[in-house]
């Protein structure tokens, strides 16, 4: 096959059970598309993932209590469902391509601006905007890619973008190791701000490489819908059943993600160095778990996906929290902690693509998945705040299971996306 060929160009054929023959069956366009969104999205989780690493060293510099300190978390997350919806609306109107250039500056530049708060107030505010421009980006980028990968590929491609957001996380957690080995604490927490402003290289490479994808501009050229058109029949139900969606997903991922590295100094008593193996373990069981949930979407379905991942990250949380282990064990049972907690993402990008026409691709599925974090994003504060009564391993695990339950509802009430042809739908 001709990998200088266009997506329209190649037949739909089925693909093997191979997750990475997907790779290898992309042409030149879908690659190019991958490679660039899943850039951008690692850079993502490089940005967010890092104050998770900062919570407890800046809340000491500044006197905070820990509800207090997981606010400007929350913030970030809640403005990235208005900065989502926003962007998703603008790039149905105006494209996609454009949209993800200027949400990546954006959110790069906002960052670098944190790195130079004077205060917690300043930093609050930088962390909001910021959030503004990742809420953005996913929807522009997850919806690029979705109407650019054909069908039978779309599950495991997606599904292998998320795998970025480890690798990001990753990149966070070493950028701790370093900097705070050979930097004063009051002034390495900043230097890792400033590595946020990495994302703005990706810009080089999406204004020369990305194409717009052929069906989103045709369906431009036809129609425009209102920004309010996913709240009004026929997609009212699906936009309402897929942010609840989204919020368990969400909701229970962060109540651990954001606190974990807290959990691993605060109640398991280690130091920021230590805790760097076990949060390593964790992000490794992390990308495996996406790459298994990026299989089993194209394998199974979109909910068998999100049911199994779901029921296995509620028992291995309650595990991993309540149960009293040596820090041996508990070292080797972040693993399916990672595992489960993040697989399920695999399959939301794609689900959320074929769950929308195209007129309201861009709109529907950036609201959908930002309302779910903006959502989500209350439960790191009130995990926060909740410690204080209940200690912060059982908060971590009340607001978990709650998520993962909402979770399961949402996916048994929406239908199966699996193959959806995104050409037929626009029609």
């Amino acid at each position: 096959m001709s990998h200088d060929a266009t997506t329209a160009e190649v037949a739909d054929t089925p693909l093997g059970s191979n997750l990475f023959a997907v790779f290898s069956d992309m042409t030149a366009t879908e690659s190019r598309t991958f490679w660039a969104c899943s850039a951008g999205w690692s850079l993502d989780a490089l940005d967010i993932m890092m104050y998770s690493l900062l919570i407890v060293i800046i809340g000491h510099q500044w006197g905070l209590s820990l509800g207090e300190a997981g606010f400007a978390a929350t913030v970030t997350l809640m403005s990235s469902a208005a900065g989502g919806w926003a962007a998703g609306n603008i790039s149905d109107r105006f494209g996609r391509v454009a949209v993800l250039r200027v949400t990546i500056l954006w959110f790069a530049g906002f960052s670098l601006l944190s790195a130079f708060a004077a205060n917690f107030h300043q930093l609050a505010v930088c962390r909001a905007l910021l959030g503004f421009g990742f809420g953005g980006e996913w929807a522009a980028g997850a919806v690029l890619l979705g109407e650019t990968i054909r069908p039978h590929l779309r599950g495991r491609a997606i599904g292998c973008m998320q795998a970025g957001w480890a690798v990001g996380w990753a990149g966070a957690v070493v950028g701790q190791a370093v900097l705070f080995s050979v930097l004063p604490a009051a002034i390495a927490w900043r230097a890792m701000f400033a590595l946020g402003a990495l994302p703005a290289l990706v810009v080089f490479f999406t204004r020369r490489h990305l194409q717009e994808p052929p069906l989103a501009v045709a369906a431009r050229r036809s129609a425009r819908a209102g920004i309010f058109a996913i709240f009004r029949p026929p997609h009212l139900k699906i936009t309402a059943l897929a942010a609840l969606l989204a919020a368990g997903a969400q909701g229970g991922y962060y109540a651990i993600a954001l606190w974990l590295p807290s959990f691993l100094v605060v109640t398991r008593h280690l130091s920021i160095q230590g805790s760097a193996s076990y949060l390593a373990v964790i992000i490794s069981g992390s990308f495996a778990g996406y790459l298994a949930g990026a299989w089993l979407a194209d394998k199974l379905g979109r909910r068998p996906l999100f049911f199994i991942f779901a029921i296995g990250a509620a028992a291995t949380v309650v595990i991993y929290t309540k149960i009293t282990f040596s820090n041996q064990a508990l070292l080797i049972l972040g693993f399916p902690l990672g595992f489960f907690s993040s697989g399920y993402y695999a399959g939301i990008g794609a689900f959320l693509t074929e769950l929308f026409p195209t007129a309201v691709r861009g709109s529907g599925q950036g609201f959908t998945y930002n309302f779910g974090r903006g959502l989500g994003a209350i439960f790191p504060t009130l995990t926060g705040y909740l410690t204080a009564s209940v200690g912060l391993g059982n908060a971590i695990a009340i607001f978990a299971l709650s998520a993962y339950a909402i979770l399961i509802m949402a996916a048994f009430w929406l239908p199966e996306t699996r193959g959806r042809d995104l050409t037929i739908q626009a029609r």
